[in-house]
């Protein structure tokens, strides 16, 4: 099985390999954004418009703990890949072991401060008297279920870099369904409201950690849990972190974003737009876990034939990629402009809330078609090892372009200004990631390497 794949990895049409990965990799990651935006539905329809702001309160301290989560799952991710290219499979599992270590050491290190300063926290983020409850009702389950997801998403990422792009899949699908099927019986049906949402979250994470758990201790699984491979060695963890902190920067910076998004929201439209922000938020989402779906499918392809020395292999990947990438954001982004109303609607029936959501959303999207390729250059750069570049890509359009935007543009048009940030900053952070791989494409042609 593990000479089955490796030859795959390393001689079957690209396309047809990036078929197979990317996949159950967006599947996956379409799942992952499912959980989300289902909670946000049944949220809406069920509990109300205030209860979605509330909902939205959460997103910052929610974002700094999967950060956490993706700076060892992605990080483990990207050197077993790598390990596994060169044929050093004892490398890949000790990087696996570690791995383990690592996600319980800090996610007990961050769970424990936002439990203890959730008021404070949330106040400073936008919560007022009406909006807080819903929020702190949510957080208080979720928050100590963190290990779950962390466990769940990381090593889920692992399993794909390893060669199980289906299995991981459905260890995505598993946790999905579960809570599509709990969230109606505990919000509706045992009348728990936001926080029956909470529950069947944290049950369907709770499956799914066991089923990408089952995976590593299989005989026939090619990296797997060994005794001795959970001690922290000092090596093993700086390369899983050097990699990793690349989507942790970036979800780090996601966080940030989320909090001053949420003051300018609060200051110029009240709890109403933190409201539709949440519905916004829904929708690019939606779209950007489909592109990044696709780039993890590419991770495990250019991870192992960089590893390899099949350089052609590795640009041929990520061509195709950036292509395919563009034409599924172009889609997105007209319907989007089009149809706002239409889609705003199937996550809240308030007119209220859906008007200033569908002018949000028409402005927010407005050159969301640029967004695919910059996240694919930025995950290229991710899977064969370039951290740094990873890293300045992940946090240029949050602190470098979006940031400072959120902080001038609402003093001058308002709430529309706030929209109005988000195409500003994909637009120049596309052409700064286009800028990384021309230098990146030219220094490769002027060493003479195909």
């Amino acid at each position: 099985m593990a000479n089955e794949i490796t030859w795959r990895l390393e001689n079957e049409k690209v396309s047809r390999l990036l078929l197979q990965y990317a996949i159950p990799a967006v599947i996956g990651t379409m799942v992952n954004s499912l959980y989300n935006i289902v909670d946000r539905v049944f949220i809406g329809q069920g509990v109300g418009a205030l209860a979605i702001a509330g909902l939205t309160l959460t997103f910052p301290i929610l974002l700094f703990l999967q950060a956490f989560g993706m700076l060892v799952g992605a990080g483990a991710a990207t050197r077993v890949s790598i390990h596994l290219g060169r044929k050093a499979n004892d490398m890949a599992e000790k990087v696996l072991g570690n791995a383990f270590t690592l996600t319980f050491i800090i996610t007990i290190l961050t769970v424990v401060p936002c439990m203890i300063w959730m008021d404070d926290l949330l106040l400073a983020f936008g919560g007022s008297e009406q909006t807080i409850p819903y929020a702190k009702d949510y957080l208080n389950i979720v928050i100590p279920g963190t290990i779950l997801t962390s466990l769940s998403f990381g090593f889920n990422a692992v399993m794909r870099a390893s060669g199980y792009p289906k299995k991981a899949m459905f260890t995505m699908l598993i946790g999905a369904i579960a809570n599509v099927i709990l969230d109606p019986i505990f919000i509706f049906w045992l009348d728990m409201g936001i926080q029956g949402a909470a529950i069947a979250t944290i049950i369907s994470m709770l499956l799914s950690t066991a089923f990408v758990m089952n995976h590593f201790i299989q005989k026939d699984s090619i990296v797997r849990f060994h005794k001795g491979t959970f001690k922290l060695e000092g090596h093993v963890v700086w390369n899983i972190l050097t990699i990793g902190v690349s989507p942790f920067a970036m979800q780090l910076a996601g966080s940030l974003v989320v909090v001053i998004q949420n003051y300018a929201l609060k200051v110029h439209g009240g709890d109403l737009a933190l409201g539709a922000n949440g519905i916004i938020t829904s929708v690019g989402m939606l779209l950007v876990m489909l592109i990044i779906g696709i780039a993890q499918g590419m991770q495990p392809i250019v991870g192992f034939n960089y590893g390899a020395g099949h350089h052609k292999r590795v640009q041929d990947t990520l061509w195709l990629v950036i292509i395919t990438s563009t034409v599924i954001m172009g889609i997105g982004c007209i319907c989007s402009i089009l149809f706002p109303e239409t889609i705003s609607r199937a996550f809240t029936n308030d007119p209220a809330l859906i008007e200033v959501t569908a002018n949000g959303l028409r402005i927010s999207l407005l050159v969301f078609v640029v967004v695919g390729s910059q996240i694919s250059i930025s995950q290229f750069f991710q899977s064969i090892g370039i951290a740094w570049k990873a890293m300045f890509l992940s946090l240029s359009r949050q602190c470098l372009f979006l940031i400072p935007a959120l902080l001038v543009f609402p003093n001058i048009w308002g709430l529309d200004g706030v929209w109005y940030a988000s195409p500003f900053s994909d637009f120049i952070a596309a052409v700064t990631a286009w800028g990384f791989l021309w230098y990146h494409v030219k220094n490769i042609k002027s060493t003479g390497v195909n």
